[in-house]
């Protein structure tokens, strides 16, 4: 059996996770790369992709709401938590495919994977060599404050998962080229410091910039297909090239 990589596509909601994942999914294909899609957002309705494993087939949101009579926000903290009690069936369908590549689709709102106990469960149970494709959302990525806030959010994601994130800046054809050379010119962190405002927004900076988690994100677009090779190749790196796992926090 071929070493699986779990590559897990998380962000915030509208981020793009889904379209990232399938655009992904397509330029493997076209490069004859083995792999399969896994779906675990229950309240998804329509996927651009065909998923090989569906949570869905297990439980949906609207199933979760009828049986336990409650609203969309219980039913998907409800969801979240039914998901690691399923995980076992859910390992055994993925461990059906040999392949090197699992593409992982994670729910919408990020913070119902990326905070709940399940979200530990699944990673641990599903094995041991795991990555995230951590998308920045453009609209929220194009000023200063709210580069340094989704950092945040990406530090919060790599506190609980205990996983090496690869931070992309979704979207970015809806970025003019002023906009995304601004952001990218937020690799240097000289830069950033200074289009920053005063006070605790410094404060802030000054803490990710001394873990280290300071990087800059890879442009992708799923519309155009672009960034694609980047991700993969990043992955490469990271699982073949050598690299300390312990140490890396993209």
């Amino acid at each position: 059996m071929n070493m699986k990589v779990n590559i897990y596509f998380i962000g915030t909601a509208g981020s793009g996770k889904t379209h990232l994942l399938s655009a992904f999914s397509e330029w493997l294909e076209f490069h004859q790369i083995d792999h399969i899609t896994v779906n675990l957002d229950p309240g998804s309705e329509k996927l651009p992709y065909s998923p090989n494993v569906d949570i869905r087939d297990y439980f949906t949101l609207t199933d979760v709401m009828l049986k336990y009579g409650v609203g969309p926000n219980g039913a998907q903290i409800l969801c979240a938590d039914l998901l690691g009690a399923e995980i076992d069936d859910i390992k055994e369908e993925i461990d059906y495919y040999d392949v090197p590549y699992v593409l992982i689709d994670t729910p919408g709102q990020m913070e119902l994977f990326t905070l709940r106990r399940s979200s530990e469960i699944v990673i641990n149970a599903l094995g041991k060599n795991n990555i995230s494709v951590f998308l920045f959302d453009p609209v929220i990525s194009k000023t200063p404050n709210g580069f340094v806030s989704i950092t945040f959010l990406m530090a919060s994601s790599i506190f609980r998962l205990k996983i090496p994130h690869i931070p992309v800046l979704s979207k970015c054809d809806l970025l003019g080229e002023r906009e995304l050379s601004k952001i990218e010119s937020w690799s240097d962190p000289e830069k950033l410091y200074l289009d920053l405002g005063s006070g605790v927004e410094r404060d802030l900076f000054h803490v990710i910039r001394e873990v280290g988690l300071l990087q800059n994100p890879i442009p992708v677009s799923a519309k155009e297909g672009f960034g694609m090779e980047d991700i993969y190749d990043k992955i490469q790196e990271i699982f073949y090239g050598g690299e300390d796992m312990e140490r890396i926090l993209y």
